[in-house]
């Protein structure tokens, strides 16, 4: 009965070790994030890109965005911050297409969250054209010139390389987040480790978990930027 005893007080020191070195502010790959076995070509520069990949009927997503917004305020210039519209199925694409006809208008930051609220605190349904042509009206928005760039070859292309990124980086659900085309983290993937926590916790750890990527990269980035010059030096 008493090495019973100590058995089960080692095996739980050792489940809260384990609770311990996964911790968001110390995030470990497989874990806490993932690594794409094919890194992505990104177009940031010295700065660190930054993906979100969303669809503005989920409630998560919905739900995630003001954090993630915050969050991409408070990174100022040290990210360039670009948001994917997925689309899982056919029915989706017209959200995907709403999205780059905004960001074509330049209206992205006044009616993205609002498409967010329409949705989910109105209860509207957002998932077609015509639907989508009503409620942009209503905005504010020339129907007709929306209309036009919403079915412009622009956007299309655009939709096109949403689904093509979707299937690059491996989006099996959203919200995701993709740190310098090479690592992806997500409320979902967080909260594997965190185990069973109120949303707004996982919330919180995945911006811990991006915190840290995007300071790795930071690093990666200013450390190459800096190393031929040293080994010139050392000479």
């Amino acid at each position: 009965m008493r090495f019973l005893k100590h058995a089960l007080a080692a095996l739980t020191l050792g489940l809260v070790a384990i609770g311990a070195s996964a911790a968001p502010n110390n995030p470990q790959n497989g874990v806490d994030y993932r690594t794409l076995d094919k890194p992505q070509q990104t177009d940031s520069g010295k700065k660190v890109e930054v993906s979100e990949f969303f669809w503005y009927s989920c409630p998560h997503c919905n739900a995630f965005e003001p954090d993630l917004e915050e969050w991409v305020k408070k990174q100022g210039n040290n990210i360039v911050f670009k948001r994917v519209p997925v689309a899982f199925r056919d029915s989706m694409i017209p959200q995907q297409k709403l999205y780059y006809a905004l960001e074509a208008m330049g209206k992205v930051d006044e009616l993205h969250v609002k498409v967010f609220n329409a949705i989910h605190v109105q209860h509207q349904r957002l998932d077609t054209d015509n639907a989508i042509a009503d409620f942009v009206a209503k905005n504010g928005i020339d129907k007709k010139k929306f209309l036009d760039v919403y079915n412009s070859f622009g956007v299309q292309s655009k939709a096109r390389r949403a689904a093509q990124l979707q299937g690059d980086y491996q989006v099996d659900g959203v919200p995701l987040v993709a740190i310098d085309g090479r690592f992806l983290t997500s409320p979902s993937i967080v909260g594997a480790s965190m185990g069973n926590r109120p949303e707004s916790v996982l919330f919180e750890g995945t911006l811990q978990v991006m915190d840290a990527l995007v300071a790795k990269v930071a690093k990666e980035k200013n450390g190459s930027a800096t190393a031929p010059a040293a080994a010139k030096k050392s000479k």
